[in-house]
C-alpha cells in the first residue's frame, strides 16, 4: 500500500482541494556499499578536519559557501533558518498553460495527488475541468521547507491529478554555451536527404508501449548478482578495443537504413503469413470436425 508523503491542498481563486501527495516512481537503481577489500566489511565514513586528523562531532560541522579553494562564507543555521520559506500547506495555483508550451527539459520528479479526506468532489471537477480545457497549472508548494515550482495536470489516461517538480529558468543550460552546436547552423540538407529521412522515421514510427522498454544493464547486474551469490565463478573476458570507422556517406547511410527496415518488415510479414494461413487451416479443419461430430450425433 502506498503512503503519503505530504498533505495538504490545492488553492485556485476561492476553490480548495485537500489532497494527498504520493511519489508515482519507483527507481530501481542497483545499490553497492563499499567493503573492506580484506575483511569484507562494510566500511564506515568519518568527518575529518585533514589539518589536525581529528574527526570533527557533527555538532562542531557549519556550513560554508566557497569563494575561492582556500576562502569560504561561513552561514550560521539560524541566518538560514530566517530565510526558510513560509511553510504553508497549500499548492497555490498561478497560472494555467497550455501543454505544448513547456519543454519537457522543465521537468524533474514526478508525483500522483489524490484527494484528502471530504476533497472527493473538488478534486474531480478540477480533474474534469483541466482534461476540458487542455490547460495545465503552474503552482508554488513548499515541501520539506523547499519551495517547489510545480506543474499540475491529468494523468494516466485522465484517471488521476498528477503533480511533477520543476526546474526554475536559471537552472536551464543554455545551448547556445555549447560551441560545437554552430556547426550544425552553418549546414545546409538537401531535399532528398530530408525526403529519406521523413521515411525512415516513418518506417519506424509506431505507437508508445513502455512495457517494451527495460532497463537492460540493470537486469545484467542483477543476474550476475544471482549468479555469484550461487557460487557461480564468473569468467570475464576482456573488452575488445572498438576501431574507429570512417564517417560514412550521409545520403548512403540513410538509404541503408531505409533499405535495412524495409526488409526486417518483409521477413515479418512473411513470418507471419505461413502463421496466419496454419492457423486459417487449423480453424477450418475444427470446424469440419465439428460438423461431422454433429452429423454422427444427429
Amino acid at each position: 500500500m502506498a503512503r503519503s508523503i505530504w498533505t495538504g491542498a490545492i488553492s485556485f481563486g476561492l476553490v480548495t482541494v485537500p489532497v494527498k501527495l504520493y511519489s508515482s516512481v519507483n527507481r530501481k537503481t542497483v545499490r553497492f556499499h563499499q567493503l573492506s577489500g580484506k575483511t569484507g566489511v562494510r566500511i564506515s565514513q568519518r568527518r575529518v578536519d585533514p589539518s589536525t586528523g581529528d574527526e570533527v562531532a557533527y555538532e562542531d560541522i557549519v556550513k560554508g559557501f566557497e569563494l575561492t579553494p582556500d576562502r569560504y562564507v561561513v552561514i550560521e543555521p539560524g541566518e538560514l533558518d530566517a530565510l526558510q520559506p513560509k511553510k504553508t500547506k497549500t499548492i497555490e495555483i498561478e497560472d494555467f498553460v497550455e501543454l505544448s508550451d513547456i519543454d519537457p527539459i522543465f521537468y524533474d520528479h514526478p508525483y500522483y495527488l489524490a484527494p484528502g479526506t471530504g476533497g472527493a468532489k473538488p478534486y474531480r471537477l478540477l480533474l474534469d475541468a483541466m482534461r476540458e480545457s487542455g490547460r495545465v497549472a503552474i503552482a508554488r508548494v513548499v515541501i520539506r521547507s523547499k519551495e517547489q515550482l510545480v506543474a499540475l495536470r491529468p494523468m494516466r489516461d485522465d484517471h488521476v491529478l498528477g503533480m511533477s517538480t520543476m526546474l526554475f529558468a536559471d537552472e536551464i543550460v543554455d545551448p547556445d554555451t555549447i560551441d560545437e552546436l554552430s556547426a550544425a547552423d552553418d549546414v545546409e540538407t538537401t531535399d532528398r536527404e530530408l525526403d529519406i529521412a521523413k521515411q525512415l522515421i516513418e518506417s519506424l514510427a509506431g505507437l508508445f508501449e513502455p512495457e517494451k522498454y527495460r532497463d537492460e544493464y540493470r537486469d545484467e547486474v542483477l543476474n550476475l548478482i544471482e549468479r555469484k551469490a550461487a557460487g557461480e565463478e564468473i569468467a570475464v573476458q576482456p573488452a575488445a578495443e572498438e576501431e574507429e570507422e570512417p564517417v560514412p556517406d550521409l545520403m548512403a547511410a540513410l538509404k541503408a537504413s531505409l533499405d535495412a527496415v524495409r526488409d526486417k518488415d518483409t521477413a515479418r510479414r512473411e513470418e507471419e503469413g505461413p502463421r496466419q494461413v496454419l492457423t486459417t487451416r487449423t480453424s477450418i479443419a475444427s470446424d469440419q470436425e465439428s460438423d461431422a461430430l454433429d452429423v454422427r450425433v444427429g
